[in-house]
């Protein structure tokens, strides 16, 4: 297992559409893909755990991939999310 903390920079938050592109881009990932915030834990392949979660811009988030291409996974999205997820 491999994680990392991000913040939110995506100034409405992880809202539908962000929340869809971040859904979409850990469906691809073949690691099983885990978003801690605060207290919750999110399925990040499921847009209605993303979005039901109500992560705010400005939150830090941490990504936990686990399986055999974790580390390629948690870059992929590390990248996406400090990009703003396509702002």
């Amino acid at each position: 297992m491999v994680s990392q903390k991000f913040i939110i920079k995506n100034e409405s938050g992880l809202h539908a559409r962000p929340a869809a592109v971040m859904a979409k881009a850990a469906g691809k990932c073949r690691s099983e893909v885990i978003i801690r915030y605060g207290e919750k834990t999110i399925q990040a392949k499921s847009i209605l755990n993303i979005m039901a979660a109500a992560i705010k811009s400005g939150s830090e988030i941490e990504i936990q991939c686990t399986g055999e291409t974790e580390e390629a996974d948690l870059k992929t999205l590390g990248e996406l999310i400090e990009s703003g997820l396509g702002e």
